[in-house]
């Protein structure tokens, strides 16, 4: 008879040695590895850490009586008077967090859109013509009319179909471009203006002396009591509805010299939706020349 070995003993396991402990590492917090936004004036010399994000602003005495808060370009400035102490300066910084933290960011998106809209003046850089793209072409056969404006183009989307030919050689420099384009831009914004002031200015009843192109920093246009009428040359960047409303502004004032209710019930007339197109003119930006 065949045996049946006998069962092996079963095999002792040995113990397992217990990891070793290392130190604990902490792991890190969402808002520690996310970098807080930053919001620098250049003049800064107080901070408020707002949420998630640090403040840094200008904090000026004035002669006032309350708090006051402006967000401009550079960042936030806070104006106080003489008696009221740093802490309750701070304190009000806070109460209007949101506001601030809302305009600062309306101010880097615009900044933001300013530099992506940058034109670097070349042969083929392009701008904005009564809201339509322009393409640059330069183009020596156009050196005795300065620049053509071709409207000839197929409209592809999102392919600009107008061209300026510019008569400038093709090793003309960066300024030498950006002249010749300023220089026609500005005779188009005389010829627009002058048919827009004539149209409105017989709507509104008023008669207007003189145009007048400006390059101001802030303001768009201003109107004289003698009929003089001031405009920014660069409003042909807008659509035309943009530009009659600002037209249309500066003619009204030759009827209402303030911004009272009469004056915007007057704009109005002429311009029955001056808000809307107000607010154009202040949030789309204007590439930097």
């Amino acid at each position: 008879k065949t045996r049946t070995p006998p069962p092996a003993p079963p095999r002792r396991s040995r113990p397992v040695a217990p990891p070793t402990a290392g130190p604990v590492v902490p792991q890190p917090r969402l808002d520690q590895i996310l970098e807080p936004a930053a919001f620098r004036h250049p003049r800064a010399n107080r901070e408020a850490a707002l949420g998630a994000s640090v403040v840094a602003f200008e904090f000026k005495r004035a002669r006032r009586r309350n708090i006051g808060f402006m967000v401009g370009p550079e960042g936030l400035v806070v104006s106080a008077p003489n008696w009221v102490p740093l802490s309750e300066v701070d304190a009000a910084v806070q109460s209007k967090a949101p506001w601030i933290l809302k305009k600062l960011g309306d101010a880097s998106d615009r900044r933001r859109r300013m530099d992506e809209a940058r034109i670097e003046w070349r042969d083929g850089a392009s701008f904005p013509f009564l809201g339509e793209n322009v393409i640059v072409v330069l183009d020596p056969r156009h050196a005795s009319a300065g620049a053509v404006l071709n409207t000839a183009g197929e409209a592809l989307p999102g392919v600009a179909r107008h061209m300026l030919h510019v008569g400038l050689p093709h090793t003309a420099s960066e300024a030498q471009i950006r002249d010749a384009v300023q220089a026609w831009l500005m005779r188009q914004a005389t010829r627009i203006f002058t048919e827009r002031l004539d149209h409105f200015a017989a709507q509104l009843g008023v008669r207007w002396t003189r145009l007048l192109l400006s390059n101001a920093g802030t303001r768009w246009g201003t109107a004289h009591s003698d009929g003089r009428i001031r405009l920014h040359w660069r409003l042909v960047h807008f659509r035309m509805a943009v530009i009659d409303y600002v037209v249309a502004h500066e003619l009204s004032h030759l009827r209402v010299m303030d911004h009272s209710p009469r004056f915007w019930e007057t704009v109005a007339t002429v311009v029955p939706d001056y808000a809307r197109l107000r607010g154009q003119l202040r949030e789309e930006p204007l590439p930097p020349w």
